[in-house]
């Protein structure tokens, strides 16, 4: 076995995965709350307690584990293992050594990686982009992020930016997005924005079950309430998700004409929707593309789940440890 750990650092909990890299199965996995309020020092010694807590229940010893790959949800140095600005998270962690400090208090080789770009390499690696040569994935949930993998390498560019594919411009007079600039798709696809024209419908006196479903408390609208009215026939939220998948057409025919990856992979909870996004984003490739041969590129949903963050961390860990990359 080629044993590495992949931890999910999150707002609410944190989770290690014990992976065996050879054949992409998470042989034990345990999570524990961030309680990321008692700041980063705090958070990090309880990162470092769960992986070597996650690697003795596993039945291993830690001599057998080569390293440890954490992803963290925002902006990171890669090169010198720092958080620089992680937005859901008190404090959000400037310049925390986060590599040299889980390093220290494992004794294991320690890398970093963007959430957005982990879960699209472990859906590479091991899930629904696997025999990819080029491959996109958009992360659909609280906000919309992304990753590229191109000619068989997972595209970082400047500073591990490469990749936000939830912040190109769909409408350069559109809504602010929380990034600081008009029109991003995660104004228009991400969950949030999604939930947001329910409760319009709702609001708006529309003929709709989706008020119904949740007895009429605005704030219980979510996707995937949305997504059973649709399948129960309601036009309101089939509106939506035609509107949605849209506006995810477009930015997914922006990544064709730039790299024309053969696989488009949507993971994350607003994907569960599937044709439901899946047929309309179709629709509008056929009818807006006319450079890429569409009928060439597979669109599909993820299949990892949660799993995703946890191996792509682990397998890009081992991936830089295999090119000799010290941390």
């Amino acid at each position: 076995m080629n044993l590495f750990v992949g931890v999910d650092l999150g707002g609410t909990n944190i989770k290690a995965g014990i992976v065996d890299i050879d054949t992409g199965q998470v042989i034990y996995s345990q999570s524990v709350p961030t309680w990321a309020r008692e700041g980063h020092d705090a958070v990090m010694a309880r990162m470092a307690e769960l992986v070597l807590a996650a690697i003795t229940a596993s039945g291993h010893e830690q001599s057998q584990v080569k390293g440890v790959g954490i992803t963290a949800p925002g902006v990171l140095d890669l090169e010198k293992g720092l958080t620089l600005f992680l937005p859901n998270l008190p404090g959000t962690w400037p310049n925390v050594p986060l590599r040299a400090t889980i390093t220290g208090k494992t004794g294991l080789p320690t890398f970093l990686l963007n959430d957005a770009r982990a879960i699209t390499y472990g859906e590479w690696q091991f899930g629904a982009g696997r025999g990819a040569e080029t491959m996109a994935c958009f992360t659909l949930g609280t906000g919309v992020g992304g990753g590229l993998v191109v000619n068989g390498n997972l595209h970082l560019g400047i500073g591990g930016t490469a990749g936000e594919l939830g912040h190109q411009t769909i409408d350069f007079n559109g809504p602010m997005c929380g990034c600081g600039n008009r029109g991003c798709l995660e104004a228009y696809a991400s969950g949030p924005a999604i939930a947001a024209m329910g409760v319009k419908a709702v609001l708006q006196g529309r003929t709709s079950i989706i008020g119904q479903l949740v007895s009429y408390d605005l704030n219980k609208i979510t996707p995937e309430v949305l997504a059973e009215a649709a399948i129960r026939g309601d036009s309101e939220a089939k509106r939506i998700f035609e509107l949605t998948g849209m506006y995810l057409g477009i930015a997914i025919g922006n990544v064709l004409v730039s790299v024309t990856p053969t696989k488009v992979v949507l993971a994350g909870g607003v994907a569960a929707a599937g044709d439901l996004l899946l047929e309309p984003i179709r629709r509008t490739l056929e009818s807006r593309v006319s450079l890429v041969d569409v009928s060439k590129v597979e669109i599909v949903t993820a299949s990892l789940g949660n799993n995703a963050g946890v191996l792509g961390a682990a397998s890009w860990a081992a991936n830089l440890l295999q090119r000799g990359t010290a941390p």
